[in-house]
């Protein structure tokens, strides 16, 4: 009997809270769905090597078997830090985010690439401003309907007003699940708190996830996967990089991105290491990359190349492969429908199942027997690429 295809899986999340866990699961289910839909079999179960979270899945296709570990590269004790502020500092995080984006000229250059995830950004910031001005309102009008009720005046009106815009507000923060303001907000404060340098502690983490991708690489594997998605792309780029920088020269990697929001950091003034990885990550020949996104997403910067659009594609460069998931005609009419309005939850249709895959199918790309370089070796970019130099800051 053939000996089956051997994956290894290195996952990062983007800007997520939640433990590692969700993954799994997430990937237990939706990928149960896919394998019906696709006719193919996925067996979920423990793994060889047990660092770290993961688990390990043995694929049963048409073209072969399979047997993979998933290891998650954990930072959401880092996230979990990040949005640990309180009201006042959330409000402060806000203009100092705003200040960053319009002072550098980011957020004017990021309208001429897609116009969700622009939107995505200023969406917390209206909805911070119209709960502060709601609950200052609310607030007032009690105040002063009990000052004019006892004829305190001031003395009884200003402190019922601010202690119940206060209570207001924690409500409102209270109540985020519903409306994802304070935790987009945290997002894109975390981003940007450096003006595009990594934040130490992240920078640290990412010393140690390109630590761990270099004890992998020198291990006995058919194909070494790593895959971010949203926030964590930008990670995966930089931990790849930082790890091919001592790799055995005969040593390859697979890199998969979905769903990025490259610019988001890459076009602010201190992302010097971020684009100076994106470009030798465009040139290094011992590195597949693939891009996938979706102009369905209003969350990623859709079908945008990271390098070029960043202004650090040199001539050479010969990746990544820019495809799109295509979610208008992946994703039946029922399902669209029952996605609409629900931002997040199509940012992640990347690590979920598709009705019709349109040529990505997340299941078989991590858990199939064909490597990522080959399952794409013949394909071209999607239509609708967008590759042109706009980012405000280009220096590596």
């Amino acid at each position: 009997m053939t000996r089956p295809f051997r994956r290894r899986i290195l996952y990062i999340p983007g800007y997520d809270p939640l433990p590692p866990r969700r993954y799994r699961e997430t990937f237990r289910s939706e990928g149960a769905t896919q394998a019906m839909l696709s006719g193919y079999r996925l067996q979920m179960g423990p793994r060889g090597d047990a660092t770290g979270f993961g688990w390990g899945v043995r694929g049963d296709f048409p073209e072969g078997r399979s047997e993979c570990d998933f290891e998650v590269l954990v930072w959401s004790d880092i996230v979990q830090g990040s949005m640990g502020h309180g009201i006042l500092a959330t409000y402060g995080q806000m203009l100092r985010t705003a200040a960053i984006y319009l002072g550098s000229g980011a957020l004017w250059r990021m309208t001429r690439l897609r116009r969700g995830p622009v939107l995505a950004a200023l969406y917390p910031v209206a909805v911070l401003l119209a709960q502060l001005l709601l609950a200052l309102a609310l607030g007032g009008i009690a105040g002063g309907l009990l000052a004019s009720l006892t004829g305190l005046g001031l003395w009884v009106s200003l402190p019922v007003a601010g202690v119940l815009a206060w209570a207001l507000l924690r409500l409102f923060r209270r109540a985020d699940s519903r409306f994802m303001a304070w935790y987009l907000m945290h997002d894109f404060a975390f981003i940007a708190s450096g003006a595009g340098a990594w934040p130490p502690a992240l920078d640290r983490r990412l010393d140690q996830f390109a630590a761990r991708l270099g004890q992998v690489l020198r291990q006995d594997w058919d194909e070494i996967l790593v895959v971010g998605h949203s926030t964590g792309a930008c990670l995966a780029v930089s931990a790849v990089a930082r790890a091919m920088k001592d790799a055995p020269k005969d040593a390859r990697l697979s890199l998969l991105t979905l769903g990025q929001v490259v610019p988001m950091m890459s076009f602010l003034p201190r992302a010097r290491g971020l684009r100076r990885d994106l470009r030798s990550l465009s040139i290094n020949r011992q590195v597949d990359w693939v891009d996938v996104s979706a102009p369905g997403d209003p969350c990623c910067f859709g079908l945008c190349d990271p390098v070029a659009v960043s202004g650090v594609r040199p001539p050479q460069a010969h990746q990544p492969l820019i495809l799109s998931a295509a979610f208008s005609r992946s994703l039946s009419r029922a399902r669209l429908q029952a996605l609409r309005g629900r931002w997040l939850r199509i940012h992640f249709q990347y690590l979920c199942a598709f009705d019709r895959p349109q040529g990505y199918d997340y299941f078989a790309i991590t858990a199939g027997p064909l490597p990522l370089a080959r399952r794409y070796r013949d394909r071209s970019h999607s239509p609708g690429r967008i590759d042109r130099p706009v980012s405000p800051w280009t220096t590596t």
